[in-house]
């Protein structure tokens, strides 16, 4: 499968192509799937940092569509990765359900990136969705001793939406404020405002959610709260 004109900007930008295989894949809940992959060569040649990511091409109608995802767990010396997909109405989802070993996908290594912040924080406030999660966890094993507060946006109502859902926190340094999705993201941004009124110098605020929403935030923590930018990192993780 070629990789239309998206694959022709990411080669001129020095994007590096793979293929994945597919090793096995679970359920972690019936919205939420894990695939496992060896890695055609990735980690040996590009390495691995906190909440790397590629872009990963599927096919639709005969047009290639390329989405981003977060690899989990990666073992540079095994050459292997997980993907998650929160599951949804999608080409990508539709490829996460049925994916089988031997099943084989293309992906291109550009734009991944992290630069911690320094000094380290004394205190992480983040905002995340499920389709942030993988990101979010590679986030939370960086600074394993770091506390944090974390507002993460559901599809529904709290509890049963984050039940099975494998979020790597500590309850005795992690603090998680559930919110629903509604008024696409308006619920989620008022939240984390009203809770956040003042930003702390030695603090790191992490944003990744739909794209309207993140840079709603990251405008208003930089614009309002006064953080400085090298202590922000927003990413929109998908479109409304």
């Amino acid at each position: 499968m070629g990789h239309g004109w998206e694959g022709v900007v990411l080669k001129l930008l020095r994007g590096k192509d793979f293929t994945f295989t597919v090793t096995g894949s679970e359920e972690v809940t019936p919205e939420y799937r894990r695939v496992h992959f060896t890695d055609g060569g990735l980690l040996a040649q590009s390495g691995v940092h906190p909440t790397m990511w590629v872009r990963v091409w599927f096919e639709r109608d005969g047009k290639p569509h390329q989405r981003a995802y977060t690899l989990v767990d990666p073992d540079p010396e095994k050459g292997t990765f997980s993907l998650e997909f929160a599951l949804h109405e999608g080409t990508a989802s539709d490829w996460a359900r049925t994916a089988a070993p031997g099943d084989t996908v293309d992906a291109t290594v550009q734009g991944t990136g992290f630069t911690a912040p320094d000094p380290a924080p004394a205190h992480l406030y983040a905002v995340a969705d499920p389709a942030s999660l993988p990101a979010l966890n590679s986030l939370l094993d960086t600074f394993p001793t770091t506390p944090a507060t974390i507002w993460f946006e559901t599809p529904d109502e709290a509890g049963p939406a984050t039940k099975g859902l494998p979020l790597r926190t500590d309850p005795d340094r992690h603090t998680v404020h559930t919110v629903p999705r509604e008024r696409a993201g308006a619920r989620l941004t008022e939240t984390v405002r009203t809770a956040l009124p003042a930003f702390p110098t030695d603090a790191y605020l992490w944003i990744a959610a739909d794209t309207r929403t993140t840079r709603t935030l990251a405008s208003w923590a930089r614009k309002e709260l006064g953080a400085a930018k090298e202590r922000v990192s927003a990413l929109g993780y998908w479109r409304p």
